[in-house]
């Protein structure tokens, strides 16, 4: 069954919705440009309401590892998602320091960087088309890949039913695919993850 996040959800009905769909993961993004930013507390009340059967994954961007690894101590998010320029050496570091699960993610532009993705030291790779750009890249990429993998970049309800078809991600990873006007839209969530677990059905 392929998995499913919900990435870049800020607000107490956000949570609400997430509970109600059980997707496998939901996001939050602590990367103070990014619009979806959620301050730490905000992020620790927003935890509290969210359902055990669902984790919750801290977005960051060349974040220190002393503070990712704060958060997930603290309980606030149970896996941390890399989505800047962190190496392998940063994440030996940041290991150090934390034992939960750890996603780096990769910008996807040539089978080079799907070798790169591959070879990483995190206990799961992401694969997007960049920091939140909602386009999807040439999936043709992955043709060869031999590492479970969360597909991330231009997802919604409609071609995330091709994707599980043609690639059978680990994951898929949506963001602003469950938007309207920048606002997480609990019809598309639902849609959304409906469309997953439709097509893992056939």
């Amino acid at each position: 069954m392929t998995k499913i996040k919900l990435c870049g959800l800020s607000r107490t009905k956000d949570i609400e919705i997430a509970n109600t769909l059980c997707p496998d993961y939901i996001g939050f993004v602590f990367f103070e440009k990014s619009r979806r930013y959620v301050r730490p507390e905000k992020a620790k009340e927003l935890k509290s309401l969210l359902s055990d059967r669902v984790k919750a994954v801290g977005v960051f961007v060349d974040e220190t590892p002393e503070n990712i690894a704060r958060l997930l101590s603290s309980g606030i998010i149970d896996i941390a998602q890399l989505h800047g320029n962190e190496d392998d050496e940063y994440i030996r570091r940041l290991k150090t320091l934390s034992d939960k699960p750890l996603i780096k993610a990769f910008r996807v532009e040539s089978k080079d960087e799907v070798k790169s993705a591959e070879a990483s030291l995190a206990d799961y790779i992401l694969l997007d088309s960049g920091q939140g750009s909602g386009k999807a890249f040439d999936w043709e990429l992955l043709r060869d890949i031999k590492r479970d993998y969360f597909l991330a970049g231009g997802l919604d309800e409609k071609n995330v039913i091709d994707a599980v078809r043609l690639l059978h991600p680990f994951a898929v990873d949506v963001s602003s695919g469950i938007e309207t006007d920048c606002i997480k839209d609990e019809k598309k969530m639902a849609a959304f993850v409906c469309a997953v677990r439709k097509e893992d059905e056939k």
